[in-house]
């Protein structure tokens, strides 16, 4: 077998791997987007719960395309849209999520004696 060939094969497995850690991220969001109140979304002031459900659902549709559609170009999972998905999932979970989960259970984590810090 010729070197290049193995180093094809590496080549499809990681990128395969990557699609799936980003098709995994994505439906965290989704998931994790339907499960709360709507007017968690609101009382936080991080936009509604369908604006997230359409973007979170935009994400996980493109990064089922981007798994499935094994070809190149800007679906690929390191393609524009790819990443664009990836990044509206991470911004959803990193800080839209613990804000509305704070929301649902009537305060603010970071919370000391004398209020927040």
């Amino acid at each position: 077998m010729d070197g290049r060939i193995i180093i094809a094969y590496v080549e499809q497995a990681v990128f395969f791997i990557l699609g799936l850690v980003a098709l995994g991220l994505e439906l965290w969001a989704f998931v994790d987007c339907l499960r709360h109140r709507p007017n968690a979304f609101e009382a936080t002031g991080k936009r509604t719960k369908t604006f997230w459900l359409a973007l979170t659902g935009g994400a996980t549709a493109v990064g089922l395309i981007s798994l499935l559609g094994a070809g190149g170009g800007i679906f690929s999972t390191l393609g524009l849209f790819g990443l664009a998905a990836v990044v509206a999932a991470s911004v959803y979970l990193a800080d839209v999520r613990p804000a509305v989960k704070d929301a649902g259970r009537g305060g603010s984590r970071n919370m000391g004696p004398y209020g927040p810090w």
